[in-house]
């Protein structure tokens, strides 16, 4: 049995995951961004062990999230599966004065890592759309550059490659991975999509508790179980120092080795 945390898990893939994971045995703690989620999440996943709460638009209650987590933990894994899309016609300005999809998608990841205490297995959810992310970290904001929201979605999954192979890179006793979970029919993904849920939760669940050598590996972006070459700047040491560097600065948390 595996003590897990998985983020952004009332509803979506997020919640399948924990699904599977609670039926199979394993200790999960859910997350939600408000009370009225958590108990729509405590419904669906009667198995979970707990479900602790917060708001990752804000790092004020992403802190407090993480000390929920610390007192529910400790985690053997932890799936960062939380984070929002990139239709909006203008950039969203959070209360802390940061861009909504980069705070949620990147800045709230990293700040949990940091905080919480290093578990065996770290796996941080991106997109296929990380292939047309740009690093541009002098501007992660938006500050200067017309707002494109499907750009900073790009851009913002992007950095969560950056901060797995970082991760791994610091952190040699942790496996930490990135999962592409494919294009899946959620609220997120939206009724086009092309993919069910089943095939959406299934890499995180293998990572998150298999033995195989191929999932007792880090540093590396899987889709459906397979390892694939990542955004080539997602392997530059000098970016993802620039994006740690960045998020240290904008929460004054710095990411122990």
């Amino acid at each position: 049995m595996a003590t897990i945390l998985i983020t952004g898990s009332s509803d979506g893939i997020g919640r399948h995951t924990a699904e599977i994971l609670a039926a199979d045995g394993h200790r999960v703690t859910l997350h939600a961004r408000t009370e009225r989620r958590a108990e729509d999440a405590r419904t669906a996943v009667p198995q979970a062990h707990d479900v602790i709460v917060g708001d990752l638009a804000s790092l004020a209650h992403t802190r407090e999230l993480a000390a929920q987590a610390i007192e529910a933990g400790p985690f053997d894994v932890v799936i960062h599966n939380a984070g929002i899309g990139g239709g909006q016609s203008a950039p969203e300005i959070t209360e802390d004065g940061l861009e909504r999809i980069f705070q949620v998608n990147t800045l709230a990841p990293y700040l949990l890592t940091a905080l919480m205490p290093t578990p065996a297995r770290l796996i941080y959810l991106t997109s296929g759309l990380e292939a047309n992310g740009r690093a541009r970290l002098d501007d992660a904001q938006w500050r200067t550059r017309q707002w494109d929201g499907m750009q900073a979605y790009s851009d913002s999954k992007l950095y969560d490659v950056m901060l797995a192979f970082a991760v791994a890179r610091l952190r040699p006793g942790t496996l930490s991975n990135a999962v592409d979970p494919g294009w899946i029919r959620t609220r997120l993904g939206g009724p086009d999509a092309t993919d069910d849920l089943p095939e959406g939760a299934e890499t995180q669940v293998w990572l998150a508790t298999s033995d195989e050598p191929a999932a007792t590996v880090t540093g590396h972006y899987f889709k459906r179980r397979t390892s694939l070459p990542a955004n080539p700047q997602a392997y530059d040491e000098s970016l993802q120092e620039q994006l740690l560097t960045l998020c240290a600065d904008l929460t004054g948390v710095k990411l122990p080795a």
